[in-house]
């Protein structure tokens, strides 16, 4: 066994003994989808940073800016902002909004949320619950499948496995800890993920500045605005957008003990994102120096660590990877995997114990894990492209509606309903269409005309 080959296979022990822990303290739905409202500000905070960057900020980002300079910085500024308005006006409100008490039943999914605030009939909060789910199932698909092609591309390079096997030895693993531990599981080791992610982010992109290079910079690498249009500037920080719609960090707000550890929680958070999107930056930025010659620039940080780091080291700081990977994959299977439990089989058959509930959760994680696999077949996907399309279908279908019920007066089911219709069907359809206008990031659109058809759909009385 080699020396990387036993940092990853110690690293993934560990996970299992969290996971094993969280085991034992899941006993119904709540504890599974939400860990029982227990999480702390710094658990919450590096747990919904991690989930919510997965392999895209060590692969994805630092690939682009490989390839296009300081200009695709654009999108880490966008995401920064979009995160730190999403802690500061979302976050409290979420969970004051889903939380228990003054006769009020809590939330357990962003859908079960939607379906509360909605005015109308039961049956169309109904359908708001039912569309809901279906576009989480929809766009956490390509979500995840983005993830498998990550982490196959990570098993790939470093242990010499075939893309196929990587790609089931990856899914294997994030399946069986998701699937024991539920939420506590999937919360603890997003929070040491997201450690080991910032760890590496911080010293990789140093030991590259330090070490001399013959290669001078390409032309234009360091201008944050060269070859920059104004659609191209707006698709890059239009990003942002997505956060407030995305069910896997929303419910990381929704499992805090209190809303009053919001703040606390945006602070460690924004601390945390900031110093991971510099360091993810620098590795694109520092790349062509050492390695010019590079064939896939998605791959900048493993050839990085694999040339500027004893193996031993090489692999503890690799497993980083695999902790972005893992970090997301399993926060979108367990939002899955809890809508589908909550959202379609409870509602279809509300008399179903809480034990019966938890093990169709359960077993949904297979399900939407095998669906994704089978999109993650392909070794060519390109996990900034995948990432992309998921990130505006959540943004553009939930990101207005949340704002909505949270700000808005008059939030009705048939303006959720619509609402969410219009933004993730305008970014299926203009994900297909290219040139002129059509060259802009689809979640600006999306999320413009789910915004107006909440309003315009609004109860007028309210």
């Amino acid at each position: 066994m080699t020396a990387t080959t036993a940092a990853f296979a110690l690293y993934l022990a560990a996970l299992f003994v969290l996971a094993l822990a969280a085991w034992r303290k899941t006993r119904n739905e709540t504890d599974y989808a939400l860990g029982g409202r227990s999480l702390g500000p710094a658990v919450a905070a590096l747990s919904a940073g991690a989930s919510d960057m997965s392999g895209w900020l060590l692969l994805g980002l630092p690939g682009a800016v490989f390839l296009g300079g300081l200009t695709e910085s654009w999108i880490m500024i966008g995401l920064t902002l979009g995160a730190y308005l999403n802690w500061r006006f979302v976050a409290a409100r979420l969970r004051e909004a889903t939380g228990t008490g003054d006769g009020r039943e809590g939330a357990l999914t962003l859908p079960e949320f939607f379906a509360q605030r909605a005015g109308g009939s039961p049956g169309s909060r109904q359908a708001v619950r039912a569309l809901a789910t279906l576009l989480i199932l929809f766009f956490f698909t390509f979500y995840v499948s983005a993830g498998l092609v990550a982490g196959a591309r990570l098993f790939e390079s470093t242990l010499g496995l075939s893309y196929l096997t990587a790609l089931l030895l990856g899914a294997g693993v994030i399946v069986a800890y998701t699937m024991a531990g539920g939420f506590l599981a999937v919360a603890w080791t997003d929070f040491f993920q997201g450690l080991l992610m910032l760890g590496a982010l911080l010293l990789v992109p140093a030991l590259a500045l330090l070490t001399p290079a013959e290669v001078a910079l390409p032309a234009g690498h360091l201008d944050l605005f060269s070859g920059l249009t104004v659609m191209g500037w707006l698709s890059l920080v239009a990003w942002g957008l997505g956060y407030v719609g995305q069910p896997h960090i929303l419910a990381r707000f929704m499992a805090l003990r209190s809303a009053s550890e919001a703040r606390e929680a945006t602070r460690i958070g924004m601390g945390w994102m900031i110093l991971s999107g510099l360091g993810a930056v620098a590795l694109g930025l520092l790349g062509p120096r050492l390695l010019p010659d590079l064939a896939d620039p998605e791959t900048v940080f493993i050839a990085l660590t694999q040339s500027l780091l004893a193996p031993a080291l090489a692999g503890v700081i690799l497993a980083a990877i695999l902790a972005a990977v893992m970090s997301t994959i399993d926060s979108q299977l367990l939002v899955a995997s809890t809508a589908l439990a909550e959202d379609v089989f409870a509602a279809l058959k509300p008399t179903a114990s809480a034990r019966a509930r938890l093990n169709v959760g359960r077993g949904a994680v297979l399900l939407v894990a095998a669906t994704a696999l089978g999109l993650a077949q392909d070794p060519d996907s390109k996990v900034l492209s995948l990432v992309s399309y998921a990130w505006a279908g959540l943004g553009a279908s939930f990101g207005p509606a949340v704002l909505y019920a949270l700000y808005g007066k008059g939030f009705s089911a048939r303006g959720a309903f619509w609402g969410m219709v219009a933004g993730g069907g305008t970014v299926v359809l203009w994900g297909q269409l290219e040139g002129g206008i059509f060259d802009l990031y689809e979640i600006l659109p999306g999320f413009a005309l789910s915004l107006a058809v909440l309003h315009g759909l609004r109860n007028r009385g309210a």
